[in-house]
C-alpha cells in the first residue's frame, strides 16, 4: 500500500466519522486510560488504522501533536449538541493541499510518516463534513465519560453514548436532586 495518495488513505479508512470516533476515544475519559501513552503506541494506533507504513516510527513532539489534535477534536465534538461552532484551532503541523479526483476534490497529507498519519485523521474531519456526518459526531454529554459517538437518531439530539449507562446516570442523579429539594421542602 502506497502511503501518500489519497484515495488509498479513503478507502482504508472506511468511515472518516468513525475513525474521528476512534481516535478522540484514545483517551477514556472515565478511567483515565490513555492508548496513546508513547511514541511506540502512537505509532502502533496509526499503523492498526493503516495510517503509516510499518516502517514508520514516532516522536515525542507527534505524540504531542497527536493529543493536542485528539482533545481539540473532543472540545469540537462537544459543541456539536449545541449547533455553536467552538474556537479554532490551527494545526500548523498537520499540512494538507487540495487535490481533484474523480470524485471531486479532496484534502491529502503533505507529509509522509507519522505527521503525514495525523494529517490523515484531520482530513476524515473534513470528509467526515462532505459527508454530512460531522454534525452527528458528538461526545457523551456525562462530564465522567465524553465518549465520542456517532448520532444517528433521527432528530440529532442524542446526549449520551449509552442511554443504559450515562443516560441512566444522568437522569438518576436528577431524580434523586429532585427528591431532595421535594423531601427538603417538606420538612419547612
Amino acid at each position: 500500500m502506497t502511503y501518500s495518495g489519497f484515495e488509498e488513505v479513503m478507502e482504508s479508512m472506511g468511515n472518516p466519522a468513525e475513525l474521528v470516533c476512534d481516535f478522540v476515544n484514545t483517551y477514556d475519559v472515565e478511567s483515565g486510560a490513555d492508548t496513546l501513552t508513547s511514541p511506540a503506541t502512537l505509532a502502533a494506533w496509526l499503523g492498526r488504522h493503516d495510517l503509516i507504513g510499518p516502517e514508520d516510527t514516532a516522536g515525542n513532539d507527534h505524540l504531542a501533536l497527536a493529543v493536542d489534535l485528539r482533545e481539540a477534536l473532543r472540545v469540537a465534538l462537544r459543541h456539536n449538541h449545541d449547533h455553536e461552532p467552538g474556537p479554532p484551532h490551527p494545526f500548523a503541523g498537520l499540512s494538507l493541499r487540495v487535490i481533484l479526483t474523480a470524485d471531486g476534490p479532496a484534502l491529502e497529507p503533505v507529509a509522509a510518516g507519522v505527521t503525514g498519519g495525523l494529517a490523515r485523521i484531520a482530513a476524515a474531519v473534513m470528509g467526515a463534513q462532505a459527508d454530512g456526518m460531522w454534525p452527528r459526531l458528538k461526545v457523551c454529554t456525562e462530564s465522567t465519560c465524553q465518549w465520542a459517538f456517532v448520532d444517528s437518531s433521527k432528530n440529532r439530539s442524542r446526549s449520551w453514548c449509552s442511554m443504559r449507562v450515562c443516560g441512566n446516570r444522568t437522569k438518576t442523579r436528577a431524580y434523586r436532586a429532585r427528591r431532595q429539594t421535594e423531601t427538603g421542602s417538606r420538612h419547612l
